[in-house]
């Protein structure tokens, strides 16, 4: 009942707000100060702090309270303007690296630009997107997004926008904030957060400000069996449209192993030693499926991962005299996402005189095989005795920004030097074993793969887990940057006013995966050791580039209700230096430089008119340039992993490479960078944006409006997706597959190569809308804020001929994402008085179509019949239910110096709605944990205390 009164009520709001309009600021931008002098993001010149020709959205150090986030990327991931974004739980199926990102309108995390104070800050690789894990949501006084291209003044990275996270500054107080949260099914998933802050100095009575400040604050896992809706895993029943369906998403890497036989005659026998000679499966997370076991990875994997933060900041303002400032900030940041998911999954080839397969040998005779017919033998294997495959994924950061600010004969100025890296380690935690130890383990006898699991077999394997660093990077960037604005004559509306900047920048990247995780290769001739469960075929990457731009920017106010603006900037990147060059094959080659010189320019001209003093009506247009990565350059090819369940492709069938077909499963990848210099070279992506909006304040208490936009990309760099090379029934991509020795199997298996190249052309459409409207009355304040975006397009050609264009607003797509239609927030505050304040927020995600199941390819549902088995596999297109939440708040200001805030999220315990699934955003099956929260009911206090 309550999920039907809420789908009414967001329908009848999201109406409305067509009606009314979209894209306005809780305040209206006509009623601040005129004299108030300050930078806007977006724009290099200080000006008067109206609403401008730019949607810029600003939140509060009380609207982030407001919330309930006690992460930065928590925060940035409950705005209505960001989708395809990396969540942390990303990083349970050994990807995601422990980040957490952000991207504006669904564009990409590599087109959305985070800036520290204004300042850019260190990637987590080689482009652009910042780890948001880094950044102590604590320490940040307020954020400002902008929510339009603005490469002309800030780069060739923020062709999606800006998110600007501003830091606290000129504090004087001793300040202590706790925050303690829990779901109310367990403490599972708990998270607890302290930060203390004490400032020095005021810096405008007394000239100089110094802040301290640390926190720590922690996440407890979440694991696929703490919750209902996914402790079943790939045995997960349910019904839809009167039907009884089950979803059958088992591994055939099994526990015990399973064995394939091939025989002399062409034939082939699967089986299971420890089904045939006990008659069962183990109950162990395990399935029969006729002489087989299958396991249900999806029940052991986490949901969330266990998340760890230390933070310090420091800061430094000193004003040296009136027209000039130094400053300097520093922030170092530890974080660690320990992120587990199922058991190590690996086919290993059997040595026919080994004990491995003496131990295999009874059952396959008990069968009434003759076992001198076999010619080869392969074990597909779940290490369950190794533990869950768990990273601990670590991110060192650290970030000092310092220079002058200052005013010299009517010209404000800043010169500024910016340092900041980020070092990223993966440790092997647990689950990942020595391929060496484990085959001298199974050799000898001491564990025996076809038993079941046990305490005894597990203390037999332990000595093969892996506890070790597998892979170190660092990424970094040094920045010199200036910048100058002042006026320059006076127009009908004001004084005219210019702006100036260069800056230069040095970004370099290196990797260096341990000896395990390379694996024997021509660099380690003597090593022989793989990692089992894990990648082995890394090979380091040393690269580095140079760049540097300069803009200018014209602020014209041409009547005194029109304001132009025009903003140009040129950039040039250096071709990439790359210090560790590896041939296709492996050998390392003298250094060299790839890629090729890359520079454009861009511009940007926008305008805001008001033709009355309550309204506004603003546009810009826009273009953008992005350079390619380095590492799209650099990459040596190596082992990309694995691919999603596929069935092997037709053209593969009838190809000599057929013998390593394996029908429906997990394929190898292999990828690396594109390394063409000249001509041939990667080519910067293009891009042409505008923006069409209004703000209309039809009377004092109400602010509404519109915001129009649009994004073409051109010429993106990015590999063929997966489901179209393998699932290709022409042979065009046929040249892409190939035979790969892989030393963990240690047998050739069927590989695709997916590199790089300019193909993908994209559009982005929407409307951003932020309504507010206050009101007072005798039982206080109250103020009503809704925010959301409507997205109208986000098509993607994948540049191949033939290839139908991606449409993927609500639906999920071939590159396994949802662009949700509508994504909105609606809050209201209550404030009775200046001591009490009360809110209540609720989000709402529009349904989707889920992807699409088919029973010739994906095999992964069927009917369920009475007995609750499964039945005939089946076809299924459906569709995933909206999802809403209601959050409540209320805080105490007991005095100057103690506040407690007391909140519950997800007031009405919402599941997050079924899907099936099984591609993209982990191992977890039943829902999509990158779009939904998987806590349920939370419970959170916080308590503020100043001295």
């Amino acid at each position: 009942m309550v999920e039907k009164i809420l789908s009414r009520s967001v329908r009848l709001m999201f109406a409305s707000g067509v009606v009314m309009g979209a894209g306005m600021l809780a305040q209206p931008a006509f009623a601040q100060d005129a004299t108030q002098r300050i930078e806007i993001t977006g724009s290099s010149i200080k000006r008067i702090a109206v609403e401008g020709a730019l949607p810029v959205q600003t939140l509060s150090k009380a609207q982030i309270e407001q919330s309930g986030a006690t992460t930065a990327a928590d925060l940035i991931a409950s705005l209505p303007s960001m989708q395809g974004f990396v969540s942390s739980s990303a990083s349970v199926n050994g990807g995601g690296g422990g980040t957490q990102t952000a991207s504006i309108h669904g564009i990409g995390d590599g087109y959305t630009l985070v800036l520290l104070n204004g300042r850019r800050v260190a990637p987590f690789t080689t482009g652009s997107t910042v780890n948001l894990a880094s950044i102590p949501l604590s320490a940040v006084e307020r954020v400002e997004i902008l929510t339009d291209g603005a490469s002309a003044l800030y780069g060739s990275d923020a062709i999606a926008g800006v998110v600007n996270f501003v830091l606290k500054k000129n504090q004087k107080d001793f300040n202590i904030e706790f925050t303690y949260s829990t779901p109310q099914e367990s403490s599972k998933g708990k998270t607890t957060n302290v930060a203390i802050s004490k400032g020095f100095g005021d810096l405008n009575k007394d000239g100089y400000n110094v802040l301290l400040a640390y926190s720590h604050d922690e996440q407890a896992e979440l694991n696929a069996a703490d919750r209902e809706f996914t402790k079943m895993g790939g045995q997960t029943a349910f019904n839809e449209n009167g039907k009884k369906y089950i979803m059958t998403m088992t591994s055939g890497n099994s526990t015990p192993g399973n064995v394939t036989v091939r025989r002399s005659d062409g034939g082939a026998v699967n089986f299971n030693p420890y089904k045939i000679l006990n008659g069962t499966c183990p109950a162990l997370n395990t399935v029969a499926a006729g002489d087989r076991c299958r396991f249900d990875y999806a029940q052991t994997v986490q949901i969330m991962p266990e998340l760890k933060r230390d933070s310090f900041m420091g800061t430094l303002n000193y004003q040296i005299n009136d027209d000039l400032k130094f400053y300097a900030e520093t922030l170092a940041t530890k974080f660690t996402s320990t992120a587990a998911f199922a058991a190590p999954a690996q086919p290993l080839g059997i040595d026919l005189k080994s004990k491995v397969w003496a131990n295999a040998l009874p059952a396959y005779v008990k069968m009434g095989f003759n076992p001198a017919n076999v010619t080869s033998a392969t074990m597909n294997l779940r290490l369950v005795d190794s533990g869950r495959r768990t990273d601990g994924w670590e991110t060192n950061s650290k970030h000092l920004a310092t220079g002058l600010e200052g005013t010299f004969k009517n010209w404000d100025y800043a010169l500024g030097y910016i340092f900041s890296e980020n070092k990223s380690i993966d440790n092997a935690v647990a689950g990942y074993t020595s391929g060496e130890k484990l085959d001298a383990l199974m050799a000898s006898g001491a564990f025996n793969p076809f038993l079941a699991p046990s305490a005894a077999q597990k203390a037999a394997l332990a000595p093969a887990v892996l506890h070790q660093v597998l892979d170190t990077s660092t990424s970094s960037i040094s920045v010199l940057n200036l910048r100058a604005s002042t006026s320059l004559f006076q127009m009908a509306g004001g004084a005219a006013s210019i702006g100036l900047g260069a800056d230069a920048m040095t970004q370099k990247y290196v990797d260096n995966p341990s000896a395990i995780a390379q694996g024997p290769n021509i660099q380690q001739p003597n090593w022989t050791d793989t990692n089992v469960g894990g990648g082995t075929g890394a090979l380091p990457v040393d690269a580095s580039r140079k760049s540097w731009g300069g803009f200018t920017e014209l602020q014209m106010p041409v009547l005194k209700n029109l304001d132009v603006n025009f903003a140009a900037r040129y950039d040039s990147y250096d071709a990439v230096k790359n210090a560790k060059n590896f041939d296709d094959l492996g050998n390392l080659r003298a250094p060299a430089t790839q890629g090729s010189k890359q520079s454009s320019a861009t511009y940007k001209l926008s305008a805001a008119f008001r033709p009355v003093d309550n309204t506004l009506l603003r546009a810009s247009y826009g273009t953008g340039f992005k350079a390619p990565n380095m590492t799209s350059i650099t990459q040596p090819i190596v082992n990309g992993g694995s691919s999603n369940f596929y069935d092997c492709p037709g053209p593969v069938k009838s190809s000599p490479l057929s013998s390593l077909c394996n029908g429906y499963a997990e394929y190898g990848l292999l990828s690396g960078g594109n390394s063409a210099t000249g001509s041939t070279a990667l080519k910067p992506e293009q891009s042409k944006q505008w923006t069409l909006g209004f703000r209309v304040e039809p009377i004092q208490s109400v602010s509404v409006g519109f915001d129009l936009w649009e994004v073409k990309l051109k010429d993106q760099i990015t590999s063929l997706p997966q489901s179209l090379v393998f699932q290709d029934k022409t042979g065009k991509y046929l040249p892409l597959f190939s035979a790969y020795y892989d030393p963990i199997q240690k047998q050739k298996v069927l590989v695709a190569t997916l590199s790089p190249f300019n193909l993908a052309n994209a559009k982005f459409q929407g409307i951003d809308w932020d309504h507010s409207y206050r009101m007072n009355t005798s039982a206080g304040k109250v103020t009503f804020n809704w925010t959301g975006t409507y997205m109208l397009k986000a098509d993607s050609d994948s540049g191949v001929p033939g290839e139908a264009t991606e449409k993927s607003v609500g639906r999920f797509d071939k590159y396994n994402n949802v662009t949700f239609r509508v994504i909105s927030r609606l809050s209201a505050i209550w404030k009775p008085s200046d001591r009490y304040t009360h809110s209540a927020t609720l989000g709402y995600h529009s349904s989707y179509t889920d992807q699409v199941i088919t029973a010739d390819n994906d095999g992964s549902l069927a009917l369920r019949n009475a007995d609750g088995s499964a039945g005939d596999n089946v076809d299924l297109t459906r569709t995933v239910r909206a999802y809403y939440t209601l959050d409540l708040q209320s805080k105490v200001k007991f005095s100057n110096n103690l506040t407690i805030t007391g909140g519950i999220k997800n007031l009405f315990n919402q599941d997050p709605p079924l899907s099936i699934r099984n591609a993209g955003g982990g191992n977890h099956l039943g829902i999509d944990g990158r779009y939904t929260d998987p806590l349920g009911r939370q419970f959170y206090v916080v308590g503020n205390l100043k001295f």
